[in-house]
């Protein structure tokens, strides 16, 4: 990587920890660009990283202690069950996880990223082309920047995964049901406090879809409290649906009137009032939707364009795979680059080990959307053992992420 001068297109999570892997690795000029004009703490998302999966990103240097989490420990299951206010726990099993404000851990990335790295916000690409010599990258204002390699770490419409592989070849694909999100802040939680306990990721069953629900860190600038982060899935009613199979609308999409009446009416008919409440008392501005779709890209490298994060593989959330994934890609590439004889040696390494990571973790969120949406067993009459053996049959392993491989 001597010399080299290489793009990462797109700075959110998945670009600061590329653009840190690359300049670990030796690159002689790393430049970042990010469509955004603004900065990006202000997304208030949550996320969840694995203790073990922490751990290893630890020990690369892509991770530490000093980032704000939460622990958690727990997953309560429960159902509605008649005036039960906090409804009927059938099941608990071990979450030995952090959470994460996605918006939080991005100033933290940002923050680490050497003085060297030149960040350029507002800076979008129209198009990307690999060529004899160098790649070249074309930006909205029509200029063109030539670099040894373009590093595509810019999401859901990725135009360096356009330019890596053939047309149609990898686009999106509709899971058939939403996710509704919302954070709201922790000291408004409705009581009782011994229905949501602090180390835990509660999760509300009903018919066709669940409620996961956990607290995360303050968003930076706020507060500082801690705030409660749901996700809300189930499959709504085709015509509310229709125009959000388009893989365009893979990033959150506008939450309409419509869907969130769908949204509530199912809370009613279905969650105890404690949760109940948690739904309807979060703000409108702190709303918003996840069409879920999915996507592994057949080769993650070719000629001198590599993918990673999303551009590469978009995972279900129910995987806890998504900024865990950008992180461990990046730890791959860099590690891999660093390692390499040459940079074609240290892609193809990079592209053998990360790319059946990225089929796998698609075929686990599919499997995980048929089991804990679309196809929901009759949860209220689980109990722990029942749900154990439902759970192992239905669940399968991968989920929180995968090991990080050792190349």
């Amino acid at each position: 990587m001597r010399g080299q001068r290489v793009a990462v297109v797109g700075g959110s999570i998945a670009g600061c920890a590329a653009a840190r892997a690359l300049h670990r690795a030796g690159a002689g000029e790393v430049v970042v660009l990010e469509r955004a004009s603004g900065r990006l703490q202000d997304r208030g998302v949550g996320l969840g990283i694995q203790n073990e999966r922490y751990a290893e990103l630890e020990a690369a240097g892509y991770l530490d202690a000093d980032m704000p989490c939460v622990t958690l420990a727990r997953r309560p299951w429960v159902v509605r069950d008649g005036a039960r206010r906090a409804g009927r726990q059938i099941a608990s099993m071990p979450f030995p996880y952090r959470s994460y404000s996605w918006g939080s851990l991005w100033q933290e990335l940002r923050r680490r990223l050497p003085d060297a790295v030149d960040y350029r916000g507002g800076t979008a690409v129209t198009a990307v082309s690999d060529g004899p010599d160098r790649a070249t990258v074309t930006l909205a204002d029509g200029t063109q920047e030539r670099f040894d390699l373009v590093v595509g770490a810019d999401g859901h419409r990725s135009s360096v995964r356009t330019a890596l592989l053939p047309p149609g070849s990898a686009r999106p694909r509709w899971g058939g049901y939403l996710a509704w999100r919302g954070t709201l802040p922790a000291e408004q939680l409705p009581v009782p406090a011994e229905a949501f306990p602090e180390n835990a990721a509660t999760t509300v069953a009903f018919p066709g879809g669940h409620l996961i629900a956990y607290r995360i860190p303050g968003t930076p600038g706020g507060d500082g409290g801690l705030q409660v982060n749901w996700v809300f899935y189930t499959t709504p009613p085709a015509r509310l649906a229709e125009r959000l199979t388009d893989p365009d609308a893979t990033v959150s999409a506008e939450l309409s009137a419509e869907l969130t009446d769908y949204q509530h009416t199912v809370v009613a008919q279905h969650f105890p009032g404690y949760w109940q409440d948690v739904v309807h008392g979060t703000p409108k501005e702190n709303r918003l939707l996840q069409p879920i779709h999915d996507l592994a890209a057949p080769s993650f490298a070719r000629g001198r364009l590599v993918l990673l994060g999303d551009a590469a593989a978009i995972a279900r959330p129910h995987t806890g795979s998504g900024a865990l994934k950008a992180l461990q890609d990046a730890t791959v590439l860099g590690r891999a680059l660093a390692t390499a004889d040459s940079v074609p040696e240290g892609l193809a390494a990079y592209d053998a080990e990360r790319a059946p990571v990225g089929r796998a973790i698609l075929e686990l969120g599919r499997s995980l959307g048929r089991a804990h949406v679309q196809r929901t067993p009759d949860w209220a009459s689980l109990d722990q053992r029942s749900f154990d053996a439902w759970w192992q049959a239905n669940s399968g392993t991968g989920v929180g992420g995968r090991p990080l491989g050792r190349g």
